[in-house]
């Protein structure tokens, strides 16, 4: 019978086979991506199955060989039809192939089908993200929210062995050895587990709303830095803070959201906030899962998309992010709380480069720089200067002579227009203020 530890699950299984992932095999991978015919997809097949390797890679899987099949009708037992499944076969069994990524949506019996054709691990596209997700968890938070997805995707499978749950040295063992097939209980006992991480989930979200509000009492305007994946958030959040957060040139690098103070040339303070990468067909469960860490983004003042403005699919990189943080009900574009950061100009031509800097300075929404080299990046924190700024309001204030400190709070925190002192000691004031400053100001007074 399996079992519950503290990390996850765990079985009472022998040794698993050699193979590829985090689920103890390291070994060779094959990644296949599969095309519909009328397939509407804004990125390029090529362009696709490079992000599916880079996937596979950032768990440490051995690539060996990628394929494209072009397939007129999904086969609703395989997906791909036989002569594909034949001739992918025998190069699997040539190539000494442990693990096939399919970079697609996979039934629970496609994937088992494909793994009885082939005799190796077969692994879909949200499989893959929830794996990486599993390996990249640093906090508690974040180890019992990609949990709580691996968990939804895993209890669809049960037609498969409970092995799927091991986490032996991390990640969630989708790519583990045989198990027990006890689905009736293994069903109860992934029921009662979600039932738990839901409850601690609650109270992890309230904990991340009193925070949120004692930062309201703090005069700092919160900034979040979103976009896709391997974008160079963390490269931009270690530039502007002077941080050392782990920022490689490798896909879900950052996974557990990080907050530091900044200052801005105005010498206004505000808290910038990394957070994680974002990535097409992202798995439905777990940008739900993620919803109490993105809520950072839903608090932001103003959000910061970074994008690569050197990756050949750019354009559809934007709006996949924009996607899901519409789903997420922030609609950032058009309420102008957005500001992009067309990272890695150095990257580009010249000719290119200089052309897209000259359409940003005249943009007003959009700065071009370089995380890497730090060009542009004061550009930035100057346009977030004038966006903060834009906000501000005026606000009048009588303040008796025995609340100094209140005085002193709106000169460091607003742009004060004019004082009057009448002969009462009672300071008059004309202050510029953001309307959450303001609002911070009136609850710190009696």
């Amino acid at each position: 019978m399996a079992s519950f530890s503290q990390n996850g699950f765990s079985g009472n299984h022998g040794p698993a086979p050699s193979g590829a992932g985090p689920a103890g095999l390291s070994g060779r991978a094959a990644v296949v991506l599969p095309v519909l015919r009328g397939d509407d997809s804004a990125r390029a097949p090529a362009a696709r199955l490079e992000e599916a390797r880079g996937l596979a890679e950032a768990i440490d899987l051995d690539v060996v060989f990628t394929e494209i099949l072009n397939l007129p009708r999904p086969r609703p037992a395989t997906l791909i039809g036989e002569g594909a499944a034949e001739r992918l076969k025998s190069r699997i069994e040539d190539d000494g192939i442990a693990v096939v990524v399919v970079d697609g949506r996979l039934s629970p019996v496609q994937q088992r089908n494909l793994e009885l054709a082939w005799k190796c691990k077969v692994i879909d596209r949200t499989g893959l993200i929830l794996e990486i997700f599993g390996e990249r968890a640093r906090t508690r938070e974040g180890a019992m929210q990609v949990e709580l997805a691996a968990l939804t995707y895993q209890r669809s499978r049960l037609v498969r062995s409970w092995t799927h749950l091991e986490r032996q040295r991390g990640g969630f063992g989708f790519l583990g050895g045989p198990g027990e097939t006890q689905i009736e209980a293994d069903r109860r006992q992934i029921d009662t587990r979600i039932i738990r991480i839901k409850a601690e989930l609650g109270d992890v979200k309230r904990t991340r709303g009193l925070h949120r509000k004692a930062r309201g009492r703090v005069p700092f305007p919160v900034v979040a830095l979103v976009g896709y994946t391997n974008a160079g958030k963390s490269s931009l959040f270690n530039r502007l803070t002077r941080a050392d957060v782990t920022a490689k040139d490798m896909l879900f690098a950052t996974l557990d959201p990080t907050m530091r103070a900044v200052e801005l040339p105005s010498s206004r303070g505000i808290i910038l906030s990394d957070t994680v990468g974002f990535v097409s067909d992202l798995p439905t469960d777990l940008v739900v899962a993620f919803r109490a860490t993105l809520e950072e983004v839903l608090a932001a003042d103003i959000v910061i998309h970074v994008r690569d403005i050197s990756h050949g699919d750019s354009e559809a990189q934007k709006a996949d992010v924009e996607d899901v943080l519409a789903d997420l009900g922030l609609d950032a574009v058009s309420d102008g709380t957005m500001i992009e950061a067309l990272n890695k100009i150095d990257l580009l031509v010249p000719d290119d480069r200089a052309a897209l800097t000259a359409r940003t300075a005249r943009d007003g929404s959009a700065v071009a720089l370089s995380a890497r080299t730090g060009e542009g990046v004061d550009d930035l924190l100057s346009l977030l200067d004038t966006r903060l700024s834009a906000r501000r309001r005026v606000f009048h204030y009588a303040l008796g002579p025995n609340e100094g400190a209140a005085i002193a709070w709106l000169y460091d925190h607003g742009e004060v227009m004019d004082r009057t002192d009448d002969e009462a000691g009672t300071a008059h004031l004309t202050v510029g203020l953001d309307p959450e400053d303001a609002a911070r100001f009136e609850s710190r007074r009696p």
